[in-house]
């Protein structure tokens, strides 16, 4: 499946029934170990994205951003949504020039967030956010690319986890032109089960970043897609840096006994 448009298709398909797992790689190589591993589709993650640059979270240029789309949807067969922060901007028409050049890149989806990075006031007003999912709707759709848009509310993960407010924001995304809906955060069954049916038959991604659930559970309370964020990165550099310590620390190696055989990785990135 090389083609944009088909991957939209698919990418669509996908939120119309059921419920998938949509993992986040940070890179070519964790892309194409995923994609070998059955998932349908993946998603990147800018956390994860900026770990790898040597950067925190939200410190990554556009183009930077703009880059890694290119080269992951490049190196996998199946939709790749993009975690595209608050947009690279803040005003609604610059937000929509940059989903615009994102849209180039070769994704099949992508998601705004409405966070400011102000510990004062963590989440745009709600005016302003509304305003740029729409301009991010526009773009897109002029794009004639199929792209399918998520609007973010990230509430609960900056120190404002207010449910009604939540469902609030995210009902007026999907009113604006998003075709699912995210609030990272969200851990209690009762308060994703109670967005999932405010805002019902939009589909809702739920973040998953511990063992706190499962697909089943949320596949029951009727979640369309799962994601995991950073985690898988997070996991991958628990590893890295348990080995490293030990040696740095006490100058034995046991920890490397543990890393997967050289032909097994190796052997994954062969050219097929």
């Amino acid at each position: 499946m090389t083609d944009q448009a088909d991957r939209c298709r698919v990418f669509r398909q996908l939120h119309q029934s059921g419920c998938f797992v949509i993992p986040n790689p940070w890179d070519v190589g964790s892309a194409r170990l995923l994609g070998q591993l059955g998932f349908q589709a993946l998603a990147t993650t800018s956390s994860g994205h900026a770990w790898s640059l040597g950067k925190p979270d939200n410190a990554v240029s556009l183009d930077e951003a703009l880059a890694q789309l290119r080269s992951i949807t490049r190196a996998v067969a199946v939709p790749v949504n993009a975690d595209f922060e608050g947009g690279f901007a803040t005003a609604p028409e610059a937000v929509a020039a940059n989903v615009a050049a994102a849209t180039a890149t070769g994704i099949a989806g992508l998601s705004i967030e409405d966070s400011t990075s102000d510990l004062s006031h963590p989440l745009l007003d709600l005016t302003l956010a509304v305003e740029r999912i729409r301009a991010a709707r526009q773009a897109i759709d002029e794009s004639g690319t199929g792209v399918l848009l998520t609007g973010r509310s990230e509430g609960f993960i900056v120190g404002r986890p207010d449910l009604a407010e939540t469902i609030r924001r995210l009902t007026a995304y999907a009113e604006a032109g998003a075709e699912c809906v995210y609030a990272p955060g969200l851990r209690a069954k009762s308060d994703i089960k109670a967005v999932i049916d405010a805002v019902a038959p939009t589909p809702v991604n739920i973040l998953v970043g511990g063992d706190f659930t499962t697909v089943a559970e949320l596949a029951a309370a009727g979640a369309r897609r799962i994601s995991v964020g950073g985690a898988l990165a997070r996991a991958a550099w628990a590893a890295f840096l348990q080995a490293a310590r030990e040696i740095a620390e006490q100058g034995t190696f046991t920890h490397l006994a543990r890393a997967l055989p050289f032909d097994d990785i190796n052997g994954s990135f062969a050219v097929r």
